[in-house]
């Protein structure tokens, strides 16, 4: 009797199921963030959740996060990934820092190629 979690979907299943490449796919393998069993064939075969798996990790890599960090974090989720674990409360604001850090310079930079362009004859 087959397991309903563990519901072996293919690269291309799980591709479709969350509009993750399957290129995208092979990568976070490749980085341990996701895993894949193999079939007696030799082909990727992912479990149902495979696909929460990948919307968290999409979660992170949108919030500007490299898979490194995203493979250290992942274990972090409790309650059924309902949570983040309080452990990971500082990367978080770090890179909150960061990214406020990096809006301002983007904001300095507009602001002086705005006056650039008040200098262009027209």
């Amino acid at each position: 009797m087959t397991d309903p979690d563990r519901v072996a979907l293919s690269i291309g299943e799980l591709s479709e199921r969350t509009g993750a490449s399957v290129r995208a796919l092979r990568h976070y393998e490749q980085h341990g963030v996701l895993t894949a069993h193999r079939s007696a064939a030799g082909h990727r075969r992912f479990a149902a959740d495979a696909v929460e798996t990948v919307r968290r990790i999409r979660m992170f890599l949108d919030a500007g996060l490299s898979l490194a960090v995203v493979a250290q974090i992942m274990p972090c989720f409790v309650d059924d990934g309902a949570r983040l674990d309080a452990c990971i409360a500082g990367y978080l604001s770090e890179h909150m820092g960061a990214l406020r850090q990096r809006i301002d310079q983007l904001d300095e930079q507009r602001g002086t190629i705005e006056r650039l362009q008040e200098l262009v004859l027209a």
